[in-house]
C-alpha cells in the first residue's frame, strides 16, 4: 500500500501525465506538463525508484555542482500536485496531479501499476496523458490535436475519438490500457508535429495541447510567455523555409492538402465552439497571459487575432476614426469587402492522412520508425504517425 505524507485531501483531482521519449515528438507533451508545474508551482511528493525502470546506459544520470558539492540527478518519473484556485472563473478550486518523467526502459506493467496505485490513493477521477507524434502537417496551420479514449461512454460524453489503433505502442498506450482494465477513465491527447521540424522545442504544439486540455477539463490555464514563444517559433521556421525553395514548395503542398481536408469541418457547431472559447478568454478575470494558440496574448492593445486562412497572427482592425458616409440605396446589396469576423480555427481534430507517414487511423499509440530502434523499445526517436 502506498503511504502519502504531507499530501492534503485533494479536490476533484485529475492526473495529467507526459513522458519524454518515443511518445514526445519535439518534447511538446513533456514541455506542456512542465509548464503547468512551473506556472502553478507544483510540489513534488513522490518519485519512482529509477533502479526499477531505467537502463542508465540509455538514459544516463547527470552530474551537477550545488554550492561546490557534486550531486547526481537520476532519470526517473516524479509526481507533483498543484491547486488551481479558480479553475472556472467562479472561484471553484480543483487539484491536478502532474506526472512527468521518461518513458521507462523496462517493467512497463509494474510501472503502470505503480502510477495507478498513486491515482487510487489520491482519489483521481480521470487520467489524461499528453503525447506528440510526427505527421504530415504544415507548421503554418493550427496544430491538430486529437483526443482519444478506449471508453465508448467517455468518448460520447467528452466528444472524443474511440481508439481503433493497431500496431506498436509506447508507454502512453500501455498506461491508457492499464487504466481501462483498472476502471479508471483515461484520455490521451495527441499533437501532430511537422516531421520536417521535429527537433525540440516546439512551443506551438505545447500550446495546442494546453488549449485542448483546458477545454477538456473546463479550467483556465495561465500561459505566460508560451503564446509569444509559439509565435517566434513559427516565424523562425518561416524564415528557414523561405531560404529553400524545395522546402517552401513542400510546405505549400501540405497547406493545400490540410485546407482541403478541413473544409468540411467549417460547420456552425465548430464556429460556435471556437467563439465560445474566445468569449471565455476575453473574461477579464482570466488575467494576462491566457490565450489561444496564436490568439489573444493578453488584454492589452497589442493583442493579436488568429488568421485561419494563413495560420499566422494578425493585428485586429482598428476602429474607424469617424462614422462612414451612409451607403446609397443602390449599393445596399453589394458586399462591403470586409472579411467575415466569425471565422476561427477548426476543432483541433487531426486531419486526413496526407502522406505515407500516417500509419494508423487513431493516434493513441503511434508507430515507431525503424531507424535506431532497440529491441527493448528504449530508443527515443519519436513516433512518425498516429
Amino acid at each position: 500500500m502506498i503511504e502519502l505524507e504531507g499530501v492534503p485531501e485533494l479536490i476533484d483531482p485529475v492526473m495529467v501525465a507526459a513522458f519524454e521519449g518515443w511518445n514526445d515528438a519535439g518534447d511538446a507533451a513533456s514541455a506542456a506538463v512542465a509548464h503547468l508545474d512551473r506556472e502553478w508551482k507544483g510540489e513534488v511528493f513522490a518519485a519512482l525508484d529509477a533502479e526499477d525502470y531505467y537502463d542508465f546506459q540509455v538514459n544516463r544520470p547527470t552530474v551537477f555542482l550545488d554550492g561546490g558539492v557534486r550531486k547526481i540527478t537520476w532519470p526517473t518519473t516524479r509526481l507533483s500536485v498543484v491547486r488551481v484556485a479558480d479553475s472556472d472563473g467562479k472561484g471553484r478550486p480543483r487539484d491536478l496531479v502532474l506526472v512527468r518523467g521518461i518513458e521507462p526502459s523496462m517493467r512497463w506493467r509494474s510501472f503502470c501499476n505503480e502510477i495507478l496505485g498513486f491515482a487510487h490513493e489520491l482519489g483521481v477521477e480521470m487520467l489524461v496523458v499528453l503525447g506528440a507524434l510526427l505527421g504530415d502537417t504544415p507548421h503554418t496551420r493550427p496544430v491538430p490535436v486529437s483526443g482519444v479514449t478506449s471508453d465508448a461512454d467517455l468518448a460520447g460524453r467528452l466528444d472524443l475519438e474511440e481508439s481503433r489503433y493497431e500496431g506498436p505502442t509506447g508507454i502512453v498506450g500501455i498506461l491508457q490500457e492499464a487504466c481501462t482494465h483498472a476502471g479508471v477513465p483515461a484520455v490521451s491527447l495527441w499533437a501532430a508535429v511537422p516531421h520536417y521540424v521535429s527537433q525540440p522545442p516546439n512551443p506551438k504544439a505545447s500550446l495546442a495541447l494546453l488549449n485542448r486540455l483546458e477545454d477538456l477539463l473546463d479550467i483556465r490555464i495561465p500561459l505566460g510567455e508560451l503564446s509569444e514563444d509559439a509565435r517566434a517559433w513559427q516565424l523562425g521556421v518561416d524564415q528557414l523555409a523561405a531560404e529553400d525553395s524545395e522546402v517552401a514548395e513542400y510546405v505549400q503542398s501540405l497547406e493545400e492538402a490540410r485546407d482541403t481536408a478541413e473544409l468540411p469541418e467549417a460547420s456552425g457547431e465548430a464556429i460556435a465552439r471556437e467563439f465560445e472559447r474566445y468569449l471565455r478568454r476575453r473574461d477579464p478575470q482570466a488575467g494576462p497571459g491566457v490565450a489561444t494558440e496564436g490568439g489573444l496574448t493578453d488584454g492589452r492593445d497589442g493583442s493579436y487575432l488568429r488568421d485561419t486562412t494563413s495560420g499566422r497572427t494578425r493585428p485586429p482592425r482598428p476602429a474607424p476614426k469617424e462614422p462612414r458616409e451612409p451607403r446609397p440605396v443602390e449599393d445596399a446589396g453589394k458586399p462591403s469587402g470586409d472579411p467575415a469576423d466569425t471565422e476561427g480555427p477548426k476543432d483541433g481534430g487531426a486531419p486526413e492522412s496526407t502522406g505515407p507517414r500516417d500509419q494508423a487511423d487513431a493516434p493513441d499509440a503511434p508507430g515507431p520508425t525503424d531507424a535506431g530502434k532497440h529491441d527493448d523499445g528504449s530508443e527515443d526517436t519519436g513516433p512518425t504517425g498516429p
